[in-house]
């Protein structure tokens, strides 16, 4: 994690415009192609990202593997929360991982949100250091 890959306070959003700017940011810092922000759309169609608890994490389809230049993850939070179909995520992680290391990435995630104080302060601080701090 990057802080250049972490972006605070965002604006409400439709869901398919928080996984794009997700998809746009992996591509900004060098993860993935630019194809690879389609593939997230496409996978969000398959079958939601969205993992309970005000948690979204996009990623693409299988298929958009070989788009995936290095492993990478970036994080966007929505406080007033993002529409996934009927429930809100204030927290959105893009991932994009070679072979199988998005699963470590989403271990990562999981670790650092399993203390329930710090999954709800998350969806709220302005303090990008504290962020980071629980990200990396």
């Amino acid at each position: 994690m990057v802080k250049e890959g972490i972006r605070l306070g965002q604006a409400p959003v439709s869901k398919e415009e928080a996984i794009q700017a997700a998809g746009e940011l992996l591509h900004e810092l060098g993860y993935v192609d630019e194809s690879y922000v389609d593939a997230m759309q496409e996978r969000e169609k398959l079958i939601t990202t969205y993992m309970g608890m005000g948690v979204a994490i996009p990623h693409g389809t299988s298929q958009a593997k070989g788009t995936v230049k290095k492993t990478g993850i970036v994080f966007l939070q929505y406080p007033q929360g993002v529409d996934f179909g009927d429930e809100k995520a204030q927290l959105v992680f893009g991932i994009a991982g070679i072979g199988e290391e998005h699963l470590n990435l989403l271990a990562k995630i999981c670790e650092a949100l399993e203390d329930e104080e710090v999954l709800e302060k998350m969806k709220t601080t302005d303090d990008l250091d504290w962020v980071m701090e629980r990200l990396s």
